[in-house]
């Protein structure tokens, strides 16, 4: 029996190497996941590492359909961090690739592995101006001047004018 597909929101960022590339890349593999298509991406974003460290973050969010499971979905997340050489060496080390699940339909889930909404996606420039070209009713009123004092700046890309 096939599954519905489920409209959700993936955060991506990296801050080692090619930042920029990693994004890129991981937006790419996130289309060649089973029974996934992304949808939709924002605009590629810099911002300086929040609750982290390490140089500059570039960060975006993708919103996908998918016929995954959410644990099904954070496993395969996790395996495209893994594969883009991702370490975890202690809590908010420099990563080559960070990938989360920030909303998955209208689904709330509490486990140790998982918990959506994300839970600290509400305090996060790099997570809510990415997330509000995609979905600006997803974003509580007054959710992007909570987060006003973080440094966020668009990136222009190849083809897009700044």
């Amino acid at each position: 029996m096939s599954r519905e597909p489920v409209t959700a929101f993936v955060a991506l960022g990296a801050n080692l190497g090619d930042a920029r590339q990693a994004v890129l890349d991981a937006l790419g593999a996130l289309s060649r996941l089973p029974n996934t298509s992304v949808t939709g991406r924002s605009r590629l974003y810099r911002t300086a590492p929040h609750e982290a460290s390490g140089p500059d973050f570039i960060n975006a969010v993708a919103r996908v359909s998918t016929r995954l499971t959410a644990p099904q979905l954070l496993d395969a997340l996790q395996a495209l961090e893994l594969q883009a050489g991702r370490e975890r060496p202690y809590l908010n080390a420099p990563r080559t690739l960070d990938l989360d699940v920030l909303l998955y339909g209208d689904a709330r889930i509490d486990s140790p592995r998982l918990s959506v909404p994300h839970p600290r996606m509400w305090g996060r420039a790099f997570v809510l101006h990415p997330l509000a070209e995609l979905a600006p009713e997803r974003i509580p009123l007054g959710g992007l001047a909570a987060v006003g004092e973080q440094a966020i700046a668009p990136l222009a890309e190849a083809g897009t004018p700044t």
